[in-house]
């Protein structure tokens, strides 16, 4: 087939020459059957990869070289006639332009439409880990993941629920890609949320993601918290990855935990706290029970155990922290010590109060019964 200067086949010309010929002679315009013609090899050519400024271009090249052998323009024997032929050669160019333009961009949104249901698809199945693992490696690589590698998921919970059409999402990932090139790194959103999947190797990208994410110092913030998962091999290890992300962020919400980057790796005591429930359950009952009968209920004391541990036991700080006087603190510490018979005092006691306090809170007590 043969091929115009810009890579186009002459193909798609199409009865083009002979369209503008008839044009020339006639002085009409394009007919509503010839533009929609001309629409669909729009849509071609843009199926085939081919560029509109490569298709315009063959277009607006074969009217040029045509021009001259034009039946209207060889007969013209006035500059009005001339200046009428030419008009209505150019206006039948624009109009045969403007229909591959339409055609063409009509095809690539249906291209980009299935191009993101696809990606959507692979996202949803490489979280949840429902599609077999050879399979999902092949279809990762047409998405720039590598899954013989090793991954690490970040997950920022947003200000608002995010999708991947979303500004902030093409922003963040322009700015990584902008930062650290094509680095088998992935950014989507699943469930509002965004998620960053990069390799092991790549710390500094899941570090970067979370900064853009909070924009810690200048700008608006993206998300109020970013959660790190540990790295893992395989297609599995990045939903083992993305699970402990989520894990994150969840015990960050019950034990209120006040940074805004959470590392999974730094928050492995809670999972084995909580892998067997009914023992943790019977702990805060048994330890914390008590406190029950204070005649605030267990909430305040309970939040003094708990602030007093994150004060590092220094009462003058806790005291500060909940808004007290270090007597009425002194008087609270007191009381727990002779409800639960756990003097905060004593290490060893002061350890079994801190465990059940952190039970509590990721059991919802007192609010939610045991």
């Amino acid at each position: 087939m043969n091929v115009a200067a810009g890579g186009v086949p002459l193909g798609f010309l199409d009865g083009y020459p002979a369209m503008l010929a008839e044009v020339s002679a006639t002085g009409r315009r394009l007919r509503r059957a010839e533009l929609d013609a001309l629409r669909v090899l729009g849509e071609r050519a843009a199926e085939s990869g081919y560029g509109l400024p490569e298709l315009v271009g063959l277009y607006l090249g074969a009217a040029r070289d045509g021009w001259s052998g034009l039946p209207g323009v060889t007969g013209v024997t006035g500059a009005r006639d001339a200046g009428r032929v030419g008009d209505a050669v150019l206006a039948a160019v624009a109009a045969a332009v403007a229909a591959l333009g339409e055609g063409h961009e009509r095809a690539q949104r249906l291209l980009a439409r299935q191009e993101e249901a696809a990606r959507r698809e692979f996202i949803d199945d490489l979280l949840y880990g429902r599609s077999d693992l050879g399979l999902l490696s092949e279809r990762a690589e047409r998405f720039g993941l590598r899954l013989a590698r090793d991954h690490a998921v970040a997950v920022a919970r947003g200000i608002e629920a995010y999708d991947d059409l979303h500004p902030v999402v093409r922003r963040i990932e322009r700015e990584l890609i902008g930062r650290f090139g094509e680095r088998d790194v992935l950014l989507a959103t699943k469930d509002g949320r965004l998620v960053c999947i990069a390799p092991g190797t790549e710390a500094v990208v899941l570090d970067a993601f979370a900064e853009l994410a909070l924009k810690q110092g200048t700008g608006h913030p993206v998300a109020r918290r970013v959660a790190v998962g540990r790295e893992h091999p395989g297609a599995g290890g990045v939903v083992r990855s993305y699970e402990e992300a989520l894990s994150a962020l969840d015990f960050a919400d019950r034990l209120r935990l006040q940074p805004p980057v959470l590392r999974a790796a730094e928050l492995l005591v809670f999972p084995v706290l909580m892998r067997d429930r009914a023992a943790m359950a019977d702990l805060v009952r048994s330890v914390l029970g008590p406190l029950s009968a204070s005649r605030g209920g267990a909430g305040p004391l309970l939040e003094t155990i708990s602030v007093h541990a994150e004060a590092g036991y220094v009462n003058a700080e806790a005291a500060r922290r909940l808004g007290l006087g270090v007597r009425t603190l002194t008087y609270r510490l007191d009381r727990i010590k002779v409800l639960t018979g756990y003097d905060p005092a004593d290490a060893l006691h002061r350890y079994t109060l801190e465990t059940a306090a952190m039970g509590a809170r990721l059991l919802g007590w007192p609010e939610q019964p045991l």
